[in-house]
Protein backbone atom coordinates (compact mmCIF):
# COMPACT_ATOMS: atom_id res chain seq x y z
CA UNK A 1 0.00 0.00 0.00
CA UNK A 2 0.91 3.81 -0.61
CA UNK A 3 2.68 5.36 2.27
CA UNK A 4 0.20 8.39 2.89
CA UNK A 5 1.22 11.78 3.90
CA UNK A 6 -0.75 12.83 6.80
CA UNK A 7 -2.36 15.97 7.39
CA UNK A 8 -4.80 17.75 10.04
CA UNK A 9 -6.95 18.23 6.81
CA UNK A 10 -7.04 14.32 6.05
CA UNK A 11 -6.31 12.54 9.56
CA UNK A 12 -9.66 11.98 10.90
CA UNK A 13 -10.32 10.42 7.66
CA UNK A 14 -7.41 8.14 7.00
CA UNK A 15 -6.41 7.80 11.11
CA UNK A 16 -9.60 8.03 13.70
CA UNK A 17 -11.71 6.27 11.21
CA UNK A 18 -9.32 3.48 9.92
CA UNK A 19 -10.36 0.09 10.30
CA UNK A 20 -7.18 -1.04 9.68
CA UNK A 21 -4.73 -0.80 12.29
CA UNK A 22 -2.22 2.53 11.13
CA UNK A 23 1.65 3.34 11.79
CA UNK A 24 2.03 7.06 11.75
CA UNK A 25 5.24 8.48 11.43
CA UNK A 26 6.31 11.38 12.73
CA UNK A 27 9.20 13.01 10.99
CA UNK A 28 11.26 16.17 9.82
CA UNK A 29 13.30 16.55 7.00
CA UNK A 30 16.20 17.89 9.06
CA UNK A 31 16.05 14.62 10.91
CA UNK A 32 19.32 12.50 10.38
CA UNK A 33 17.68 9.07 12.37
CA UNK A 34 14.51 10.18 10.83
CA UNK A 35 16.63 9.43 7.17
CA UNK A 36 17.59 6.24 8.52
CA UNK A 37 14.04 5.13 9.26
CA UNK A 38 12.23 6.73 6.47
CA UNK A 39 12.95 3.77 4.09
CA UNK A 40 12.13 0.77 6.76
CA UNK A 41 8.74 2.43 7.12
CA UNK A 42 8.59 2.02 3.69
CA UNK A 43 9.38 -1.18 3.62
CA UNK A 44 6.95 -2.25 5.86
CA UNK A 45 3.97 -0.10 4.05
CA UNK A 46 4.59 -2.14 1.01
CA UNK A 47 5.19 -5.65 2.46
CA UNK A 48 2.52 -6.05 5.16
CA UNK A 49 -0.77 -6.42 4.35
CA UNK A 50 -3.86 -5.20 6.47
CA UNK A 51 -2.37 -1.66 7.82
CA UNK A 52 -2.31 1.71 6.58
CA UNK A 53 1.56 3.51 6.92
CA UNK A 54 1.34 7.68 7.47
CA UNK A 55 3.87 9.92 7.55
CA UNK A 56 3.71 13.18 9.20
CA UNK A 57 5.95 16.17 8.96
CA UNK A 58 6.36 17.36 12.33
CA UNK A 59 6.92 20.81 10.83
CA UNK A 60 4.33 21.04 9.23
CA UNK A 61 2.01 19.50 11.38
CA UNK A 62 2.68 21.41 14.44
CA UNK A 63 -0.98 20.47 15.95
CA UNK A 64 -0.40 16.93 14.95
CA UNK A 65 2.75 16.37 16.47
CA UNK A 66 1.00 18.14 19.86
CA UNK A 67 -1.56 16.21 20.02
CA UNK A 68 0.33 12.99 20.37
CA UNK A 69 2.86 15.03 22.79
CA UNK A 70 5.52 14.35 20.12
CA UNK A 71 8.83 15.67 22.05
CA UNK A 72 11.73 13.84 20.06
CA UNK A 73 11.38 12.01 16.85
CA UNK A 74 11.40 10.37 15.17
CA UNK A 75 8.37 8.97 16.74
CA UNK A 76 6.13 5.99 15.66
CA UNK A 77 2.57 5.13 16.73
CA UNK A 78 0.30 2.44 16.08
CA UNK A 79 -3.54 3.20 15.94
CA UNK A 80 -6.07 0.79 16.35
CA UNK A 81 -9.55 1.77 16.02
CA UNK A 82 -9.10 5.22 16.70
CA UNK A 83 -6.78 4.92 19.83
CA UNK A 84 -2.92 5.15 19.88
CA UNK A 85 -1.90 2.08 21.52
CA UNK A 86 1.56 1.67 21.06
CA UNK A 87 4.79 4.27 21.01
CA UNK A 88 8.35 4.59 20.54
CA UNK A 89 10.87 6.95 20.02
CA UNK A 90 14.44 6.66 18.19
CA UNK A 91 15.10 4.59 14.98
CA UNK A 92 13.74 0.64 15.59
CA UNK A 93 14.37 -2.61 13.44
CA UNK A 94 12.16 -3.53 10.91
CA UNK A 95 11.49 -6.55 13.52
CA UNK A 96 10.52 -4.27 16.15
CA UNK A 97 8.28 -1.82 14.26
CA UNK A 98 6.48 -4.97 13.24
CA UNK A 99 6.20 -6.42 16.74
CA UNK A 100 4.27 -3.49 17.60
CA UNK A 101 1.71 -4.12 14.59
CA UNK A 102 0.88 -7.21 16.02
Amino acid sequence: MAILTITKDNFSKEVMESVQPVLLDFWANWCGPCRMLSPIIDEIGEETAGIKVGKVNVDEQRELAAQFGVMSIPTLVVIKNGKAVKRSVGVQTKDRIRSMLA
